[in-house]
């Protein structure tokens, strides 16, 4: 998700030597990260003292984004959050032993009682506009559900246009293996190419979804493709 927000050059290097820059248009978002604090990935199977990894003192901020959180971590989001004057909390579910349904519910409750907007999406690519103004905001940056716009020629795919891409970045990608692929034959291309994207969701089983989090990623991606085709065929058929 960082390196999405910043767009580096050296974020995607899916395509390899193949790569033709196809991001280099689209706009970083440096400029609005106040702070990033980085935790240990060696954490105790129990953190008996949450604060002693946490954050003690954070720049204030509109909106935190928190991911793959310890379960003891992810309990102190709200104490974080205000902390850091913070108006909105993003913390998508992406591996379910990460952030099991109960200790989710609990920290909605705690953010609520605070007054400040929270979402938990699973998996981040399924986040939509919520109706929270700071949480919809983000989504209006150009994050969350993917939505491509494609363009067709004979049934041959010409365009596929970024206009809301995964926070993981995968969207760029898919759209880009894309072009000059035949419309009917899209589903094997999405699915391609989302598995050999770097997916940031899990391959555990969700309970609450009877699926993994990566399958149902991988879902999402499809079913925005298969709108967009089916935008495209309607605006040619308009055409005739």
């Amino acid at each position: 998700m960082l390196g999405n927000l910043i767009n580096s050059d050296q974020f995607c290097t899916s395509c390899g030597e193949a790569c033709d820059h196809c991001r280099q248009g689209r706009k970083s978002y440096s400029g609005f990260l106040t702070e990033i604090h980085e935790l240990p990935a060696d954490l105790p199977e129990f953190v008996e003292e949450p604060e002693e990894y946490l954050p003690a003192d954070l720049k204030p901020c509109d909106l935190l984004l928190a991911m793959d959180l310890h379960p003891d971590l992810f309990a102190g989001l709200p104490t974080v959050a205000k902390k850091a004057h913070a108006k909105g909390v993003i913390a998508p579910v992406e591996n379910p032993k990460l952030a099991p349904a109960g200790l989710v519910r609990q920290v909605a409750e705690k953010l609520q009682n605070e007054g400040i907007e929270y979402t938990f999406p699973k998996p981040f690519c399924s986040l939509e506009k919520t109706g929270q103004p700071v949480i919809d905001r983000f989504v209006e940056m150009g994050f969350g559900k993917p939505k491509i716009e494609i363009i067709l020629d004979n049934e041959e795919i010409t365009t596929a246009r970024v206009i809301r891409d995964a926070p993981c970045g995968c969207t760029w990608f898919v759209a880009r293996k894309l072009v000059y692929t035949e419309a009917a034959d899209f589903k094997e291309t999405v699915s391609s190419a989302h598995h050999a994207y770097p997916c940031t969701a899990s391959m555990d089983n969700d309970p609450e979804i009877g699926d993994t989090i990566l399958h149902k990623a991988g879902y999402i991606v499809r079913e925005s493709v298969d709108s967009a085709l089916d935008n495209a065929q309607k605006e040619n058929a308009n055409a005739r």
